[in-house]
């Protein structure tokens, strides 16, 4: 296994799990505060979800209906105690501690970026929205096509130490995304592009005055009754890769699902996240601008604050990261599914196509 590979088939079976090994990494403590207790109940959904689990290249998966455990899997090696690499989910965990600096008045969403970040004035971002930004309508140049050596993807990956760098490469995230490139007018259409969670870490480090590790702990992770510390891959200069390089235990990321269906209070019923923010998430974002992306799995779909709304009856809404991490949470249901994967694919639509219409036979058969 090397840099070239410990995401890929079969390596990412073991390396998802021993992230911190391979990759420069930082801790995020879980502070001394109170654990969110999550209760045991009946098992009722042995027979409905081994096969799945098994087909999935399933780590581990927990389902939560208010704050009891119906199911819980760990498979591959893993235990309660292990921390999985979470991918992209952990962008819906960067846009958690964004929605307090919006609430807080110190981010105004619907300013251009280079307000915050003059550096990216004559990137792609400079008269981009902040809003745009988080729901992922931003033009820019970024080719995310994992397996493509000259793609920005790979680019970026290089500078946050997660492949070996070239001579060529940006020192740091810092000088990489100033290189990033307009591509057409803002706003009119969904690109998935991971360049824009790093653009989000470094605006709130700029209006806080601090590092993005540290709000992680101080304004999410020591807040929401976490069991264990969680980490993330930093680069060169230490900036985390907040758009993918999280590590959490399966309990901690179904904690995380349960604070945004509990209105964003934690276990001793302190705001973590702001109401007002998570409604926000909930009404959804353009779904004209996501048609072409989400129209074949979601037909009402859209993306909000990094968050995929679903636009089903039940309003579900997900945070997703490729090779198969998932938080899906169901407020109809009242129920959070999380699950952790190593698929051979990183972002196969038929994967993802079948995890949905699992998660949606799951959570909404289980409407009290």
């Amino acid at each position: 296994m090397t840099l070239h590979d410990w995401q890929a088939s079969p390596h990412n079976r073991w390396s998802f799990q021993h992230v911190d090994q391979l990759v420069p990494s930082v801790e995020i403590s879980r502070g001394d505060g109170p654990v969110l207790e999550l209760l045991d109940a009946t098992p009722t959904l042995d027979v409905e979800i081994d096969d799945f689990l098994k087909r999935s290249y399933t780590d581990g998966l927990i389902v939560l209906r208010g704050h009891e455990v119906l199911a819980e899997r760990y498979l591959n090696g893993m235990t309660p105690s292990t921390r999985h690499l979470l991918q992209s989910v952990s962008k819906s965990m960067c846009a958690a501690v964004f929605g307090r600096y919006v609430d807080g008045g110190l981010v105004a969403v619907g300013e251009p970026v280079a307000r915050y970040l003059p550096e990216l004035a004559d990137s792609a971002y400079g008269d981009a929205t902040v809003q745009q930004v988080l729901d992922m309508t931003v033009a820019v140049h970024y080719d995310e096509e994992y397996t493509d050596p000259d793609s920005e993807v790979q680019t970026h990956e290089r500078v946050g130490r997660w492949r070996s760098p070239l001579p060529t490469d940006p020192d740091s995230t810092y000088a990489f995304l100033p290189t990033l490139r307009k591509a057409g007018e803002h706003g009119r259409r969904f690109l998935y592009c991971s360049a824009n969670t790093e653009v989000l870490a470094w605006i709130l480090e700029r209006v806080s005055g601090r590092p993005f590790t540290e709000l992680l702990h101080d304004q999410l992770w020591s807040q929401l009754g976490a069991q264990h510390d969680a980490s993330v891959t930093i680069d060169a200069a230490h900036f985390p890769m907040a758009s993918g390089g999280i590590s959490v235990t399966l309990r901690d990321l179904a904690r995380f699902g349960r604070m945004l269906l509990d209105a964003g209070r934690g276990p001793e019923g302190t705001d973590v996240v702001p109401p007002v923010w998570i409604d926000d998430i909930r009404a959804g974002g353009d779904v004209t601008a996501a048609a072409e992306a989400m129209g074949d799995v979601h037909p009402r779909g859209s993306y909000r604050n990094q968050f995929w709304i679903t636009g089903d009856g039940h309003g579900c809404f997900y945070g997703v990261g490729i090779y198969g991490q998932y938080v899906w949470m169901n407020p109809t249901a009242d129920v959070v599914i999380a699950k952790m994967s190593s698929l051979p694919d990183a972002d196969e639509a038929s994967d993802w196509a079948e995890h949905v219409s699992f998660f949606e036979r799951l959570s909404h058969g289980l409407v009290a």
